[in-house]
């Protein structure tokens, strides 16, 4: 009898939870196993050009069984009821990752029972949706792009990583990277906007702040980047619905952001929900192939979004289960989430030949690659007696409130309103959104607690303390009225008032208030549960009696400031012609009331920018300022007899407490080489009385080519503090290569020489301008 001591694939070391003797005597091994101490996920880093990973998982590979192949390529949802136990599960060796866990305990109890007791003792990777924070709340990702700061942003989701990461998270299906033009869809509120060149920066500042430098990085976590691709195209604004979208948009317009997250290195990847030029994307081989495996280059799995595979019968693209599951996974998709559409039917694809056993490797390679790069393999655990103290930290605060400060966008101050003097003797304090802590942390706060938020309500008595009469009514209530998928994991506050006499009483005392105030702090919107994914629109009106609130409180005649909580642009029409001041705070987070306080009362200098066109009302949508030129260029926004087809606030836009002066715009030659880059400079100047900060922006156009291109787009910004008359020259690397396009006509990428026009300014309306030629390579 030979005794040997075995590890994770019996052929490579690691720290487990258990040590495991194999008696090697007859056909079937006997395992004795004893206690040994688990060991963390601290500080550990796995390099990942390590030569020993390929050979450590090819070596466990051969090991595998079909069915715990499979197993490794299937993801249970621990929300959802079970007909099977999850402990069984990872016993048969039919689980790899699991969803929706955030007990530390509970994480790793099922972590040592698939380490410890299954037989290979794969390790699980544990996904959950940090989508902008985790136990604290950030900015949603559209207010973390109105940033225009992507080294904040990167920030930003490091901290909800560190947060992630403390309770055994190892996986975060972010960031969301889908270019949105149509306000109407929901999900708007988890992107960038519409800007392929900002959306990229966004997408790869997340992908560094989950995963650092490399994957495995402490305090860090795999990131996804999804949903692949076209999804913010689709019909109508109608989540879920199919994306017909022209070769030269998809190439230009929504594939560079996920371009850029995977050069940032994104080590997973999700494929969208919807068709895409007829096909789903979760069995698109052009998409998961073409584009992210042999174009890009892409070494990272793939997993499917909420039940995608079974869905791909829904579509009518795939005629069975059986059909699906050979579909998905031929074209591309490693990983199944929560429908168990490959554990049931990849078995018997594969005797039918429908599926190569060489593909389902491939998977699941790729798949134990991830979890050996992330240390899972030598670091299954954490130490819950140290989760709790890293979660709603005083360090996770502050970066939370400086990023609510740093995304809120001043849209209007006629007569210098804000901010609001630090002396007011009476403030009420109105709005449905005022007090509600759920709705100021906003959709996909799946772990965060309300009772940790900061409303507006409560900032500003904070602020203000007891010298001043702060007096609040919500005036009206709101409810989508329509059931949220989310509803029974994170809802909104429900009416209360339930007759039509109750609801004129509340109004009426809200109004009195105003009244009886030196000013008023109208603060309205959306609920939280109005905004995300299943939450679009066919108007973007301000729900509920919310504008007869508004017109309202300022007919008193008090100075009325309108605060806006929202994930995406609403008709405020009517408002930037009577409301004198205008601060859109989007969702800002758990510390939002605080931020919201700073910056009216001015501890805070508002420096965002809208990274989305802002319509005049929902008959403009879809509405972009990247538009191409056409007939009557001369007119552009007169194209509607019955009102102005100009935005209400352009991509961009964003204004401050102080004020800025560029002038003397240079480029450093009349030409540049395709291929090189151009440096383009200008002097900015705080010609204001306070310190504030400015976003330089650079657009160009290309004149003439084998293709029409649009009359601006966003090549080049950075975001600056400048302090009162401080003047400072901004410099900015003008790269050609992303002077390069997609040509309907060459049918491939390029940069073609000509003459380009250049702006820089403060907008996509900037004004600066200035010429210079590319040349040939």
């Amino acid at each position: 009898m030979t005794f040997r001591l075995i590890s994770q694939a019996l052929t490579h070391p690691f720290a487990i939870g258990s040590l495991s003797l194999v008696l090697l005597g007859g056909l079937r091994p006997c395992v004795l196993t004893a206690q040994v101490q688990p060991t963390t996920k601290d500080h550990h880093v796995t390099k990942d050009g390590d030569a020993e990973t390929p050979r450590f998982v090819n070596n466990l590979l051969q090991k595998m069984t079909l069915e715990e192949k499979i197993g490794q390529m299937s993801q249970i949802a621990l929300n959802q009821p079970q007909d099977v136990s999850p402990d069984q599960r990872i016993l048969n060796g039919q689980v790899g990752s699991f969803l929706f866990l955030s007990d530390a305990r509970e994480i790793n109890r099922l972590q040592h029972i698939a380490v410890d007791r299954s037989r290979l003792h794969i390790p699980l990777i544990f996904g959950f949706d940090v989508i902008h924070g985790f136990r604290t709340i950030y900015p949603v990702p559209l207010a973390l792009a109105a940033s225009w700061d992507p080294a904040m942003v990167e920030h930003v989701q490091s901290m909800a990583a560190k947060e992630a990461s403390a309770v055994g998270v190892d996986w975060t299906f972010a960031p969301m990277v889908d270019i949105a033009r149509d306000p109407r869809w929901g999900r708007i509120m988890e992107g960038a906007g519409e800007d392929p060149y900002l959306g990229s920066k966004m997408a790869a500042a997340q992908v560094l702040g989950f995963q650092g430098d490399e994957l495995g990085a402490p305090d860090h976590i795999l990131a996804c980047v999804k949903h692949f691709a076209g999804y913010g195209a689709a019909v109508g604004g109608r989540d879920y619905d199919s994306s017909d979208i022209s070769d030269e948009q998809l190439w230009n317009i929504y594939l560079p952001p996920f371009e850029a997250a995977v050069r940032a290195g994104s080590g997973s990847l999700m494929p969208a929900y919807m068709d895409l030029n007829g096909v789903p994307a979760t069995g698109n081989k052009f998409l998961l192939q073409d584009v992210l495996r042999d174009k890009w280059k892409f070494d990272g799995f793939v997993v499917s979004d909420w039940d995608a595979v079974l869905n791909l019968t829904t579509h009518g693209f795939a005629s069975s289960p059986e059909d699906a599951a050979a579909r998905a996974v031929n074209a591309g998709v490693d990983m199944e989430m929560t429908s168990h559409i490959y554990r049931d039917n990849l078995p018997a694809a594969v005797k039918d030949d429908l599926v190569k056993e060489s593909t389902i490797d491939g998977a699941v390679r790729r798949i134990l690659t991830t979890k050996y790069r992330l240390g899972l393999f030598s670091h299954p655990y954490v130490d819950p007696s140290k989760s709790a103290a890293q979660l709603v930290t005083p360090e996770q605060r502050h970066a939370a409130r400086v990023a609510a400060e740093q995304t809120a966008v001043l849209l209007r101050n006629e007569g210098a309103l804000l901010p609001l003097s630090k002396s007011l003797k009476s403030i009420a304090v109105i709005g449905p959104l005022a007090d509600s802590k759920p709705d100021i942390m906003g959709s996909w706060s799946l772990a965060g607690h309300p009772a940790d938020a900061v409303t507006v309500l409560e900032g500003i008595r904070k602020r203000l303390g007891a010298g001043t009469t702060v007096s609040w009514a919500k005036g009206v209530e709101i409810s989508r009225g329509q059931h949220s998928i989310f509803d029974s994991q994170f809802p909104s506050p429900q009416p209360m008032l339930k007759t039509d006499a109750d609801r004129d009483a509340e109004f009426a005392h809200a109004i009195d208030l105003v009244k009886k105030s030196q000013v008023a702090v109208l603060v309205l919107g959306e609920a939280q549960n109005m905004s995300g994914e299943r939450a679009s629109r066919s108007t973007l009106t301000l729900p509920g009696r919310q504008q007869q609130l508004l017109e309202a409180a300022v007919a008193t005649g008090k100075p009325v400031v309108l605060v806006l909580l929202n994930g995406r642009p609403l008709n405020i029409t009517w408002a930037s012609q009577h409301v004198p001041a205008i601060l859109d705070a989007w969702y800002p987070g758990t510390e939002g009331g605080n931020a919201i306080a700073d910056l009216l009362f001015g501890d805070a200098n508002p420096g965002g920018k809208l990274p989305v066109t802002w319509p005049r009302s929902v008959g403009q949508v879809p509405i972009f300022y990247a538009r191409n030129l056409t007939q009557i260029p001369n007119a552009p926004d007169t194209r509607y007899w019955d009102g102005s087809s100009a935005p209400l606030y352009p991509f961009g836009y964003g204004l401050s407490y102080t004020t800025f002066k560029l002038d003397d715009l240079k480029l450093a030659a009349p030409s540049v080489q395709a291929g090189s880059s151009l440096m383009v400079s200008v002097d900015v100047q705080n010609t204001g009385s306070g310190a504030g900060d400015e976003v330089v922006q650079l657009y160009t156009h290309q004149r003439s080519g084998t293709a029409s291109r649009p009359v601006r787009e966003l090549k080049g910004f950075r975001r600056i503090t400048l302090r009162p008359g401080e003047k400072q020259t901004v410099t900015l690397q003008l790269d050609t290569h992303d002077l390069g396009f997609w040509s309907s006509q060459t049918r491939h990428w390029s940069i073609e020489p000509g003459l380009f026009d250049l702006w820089v300014g403060t907008s996509s309306a900037a004004t600066d301008h200035a010429t210079f030629t590319v040349l040939p390579q």
